[in-house]
């Protein structure tokens, strides 16, 4: 019988860089990627087959972090060089320098409006600017480490900061002020970002772990033990249901978040994968690794009925450019909350529900290993004290949760092989030979929404543009 659930097939991969990729984005208008790399440089991808790439030049040292705006008219960069660079991803290649930190900076990210920019460097700090002026506003500076990432929340209110110091830290932008503080005993984060609805966080840890907290709460939701090395990076896919990673185990991790389970395991970089992330529809994502290469994947697993999804998986799937295996590693999780309330509710009166003074938290409390994790669609209505009234009103948000992964279908193309006892067929796409600077097995049905420079919400970013390099 085959499933409903069509597997992540790989659509092109990328060679140009020289040294170990460090960061990868989308251009919103889905007609470019970005890369940064140890190598100093960032790389502009075309995903149009037969377009060349683009290779920026300007950093002094290795590039840790790149992202694109809103509107794809901009890239930031950040270097180790203790600067954060400025391009118009254009062939011309111009860029503006900002000075940014007295050491080197690990994070850079635009708000979802695209007016600021944060950044978070080993001089313990992380700082908010101005894109339009380029000016620096504020310094967040309660961390006794190395900051290694921070990103606004979705609304721009908060900002997560993770740290060497073995803390992750969520603040109040308008005051300034840290309002929790997250204690990690096994080990530092290397990444953390939010949920695409603002009401939890995910961090990737050097212990080989993945956690999900409620940042309302200030509880674990789901804890990952997924991966047999240090996990890099992770993305959320837009729907907020899945979260995937990278590894120095050189996999990827497709995680179902509902279900609090592995879905998939894909093999494809030879060595760590090192960066990963999702397109701003959720139709692709992109990996990068120290084996130099850039990897462009369709989702393809999230255009299935939910409902189908889960009647027809029951174990993850090991997705292997060369050979074909089911895994059977189940991640390992604690929650006790009510998540269908969790991927619903609105974050708008989060902040106020934050505790006055800052707080430390162990997750060693919650995480114990003996309790099974509870999926985000499961809430504890027995014995727990819900009036009747709200568990009615949580079984019609947990029946509406399937309408998040419903679309059109995806058609796929590929070499199909069956698997025994499993009723998924696994793709096996391409081999990854002979891979040279150029695009292979190139796609040109992909989903494009490109933006105008003429959009009002675009004005000031152009005025930016026209201040920097006046015609």
């Amino acid at each position: 019988m085959t499933s409903l659930l069509e597997d992540p097939s790989l659509e092109q991969h990328f060679k140009g860089h020289r040294d170990t990729i460090t960061s990868i984005d989308f251009n919103a208008n889905m007609k470019q990627l970005a890369t940064g790399s140890m190598d100093s440089c960032v790389m502009i991808w075309n995903l149009k087959p037969q377009m060349r790439a683009y290779r920026f030049v300007g950093h002094k040292d290795a590039v840790l972090s790149i992202q694109f705006s809103p509107s794809g008219h901009l890239l930031a960069s950040a270097s180790r060089d203790k600067t954060v660079r400025l391009w118009v991803p254009s062939v011309k290649g111009e860029s503006t320098v900002l000075k940014a930190h007295t050491g080197t900076i690990r994070s850079v990210q635009f708000s979802r409006d695209g007016q600021l920019l944060v950044t978070a460097s080993d001089d313990k700090t992380i700082k908010v600017w101005t894109v339009h002026r380029q000016k620096f506003l504020f310094s967040l500076s309660q961390h006794i480490n190395w900051v290694r990432c921070a990103k606004f929340s979705p609304d721009g209110r908060l900002i997560v900061s993770a740290s060497d110091d073995k803390t992750i830290k969520i603040w109040d932008k308008a005051t300034r002020e840290c309002i929790y503080s997250f204690y990690e005993h096994g080990g530092f984060v290397n990444y953390v970002d939010f949920h695409p609805n603002g009401t939890c966080i995910a961090a990737a840890g050097t212990d080989n772990t993945v956690k999900l907290w409620d940042i309302r709460m200030n509880k674990l939701l789901q804890h990952y033990r997924v991966h047999s090395a240090v996990v890099n990076c992770l993305s959320f896919h837009p729907t907020g249901n899945y979260l995937i990673t990278a590894s120095n185990d050189s996999t990827l991790k497709i995680l179902d978040l509902l279900e609090g389970k592995l879905l998939y395991t894909l093999h494809g970089h030879q060595g760590p994968a090192t960066c990963v992330v999702f397109s701003t529809a959720g139709d692709f994502f992109a990996s990068g690794g120290s084996d130099e290469q850039v990897m462009v994947w369709k989702t393809n697993f999230d255009a299935a009925n939910y409902e189908e999804k889960l009647k027809n998986q029951s174990q993850p799937v090991n997705c292997v450019l060369k050979d074909l295996e089911i895994s059977s590693q189940l991640p390992e999780c604690a929650s006790k909350t009510h998540a269908a309330e969790l991927l619903k509710t609105d974050f708008s009166d989060a902040v106020s529900n934050f505790p006055s003074q800052q707080k430390k938290y162990s997750s060693n409390i919650l995480a114990s290993e003996s309790e099974p994790a509870l999926p985000f669609n499961q809430s504890h209505q027995e014995g727990s004290g819900i009036p009747s009234a709200l568990a009615s009103t949580l079984e019609h948000i947990v029946g509406q949760l399937d309408v998040l992964t419903q679309c059109g279908g995806v058609t796929r193309t590929g070499h199909t092989h069956g698997v025994e006892d499993c009723n998924l067929h696994v793709v096996c796409p391409v081999s990854i030979n002979a891979i040279n600077s150029t695009c292979t097995n190139g796609r040109s049905n992909r989903t494009s929404c490109p933006t105008t420079l003429g959009c009002a919400r675009h004005t000031k970013e152009e005025d930016t543009l026209m201040k920097l390099w006046p015609k």
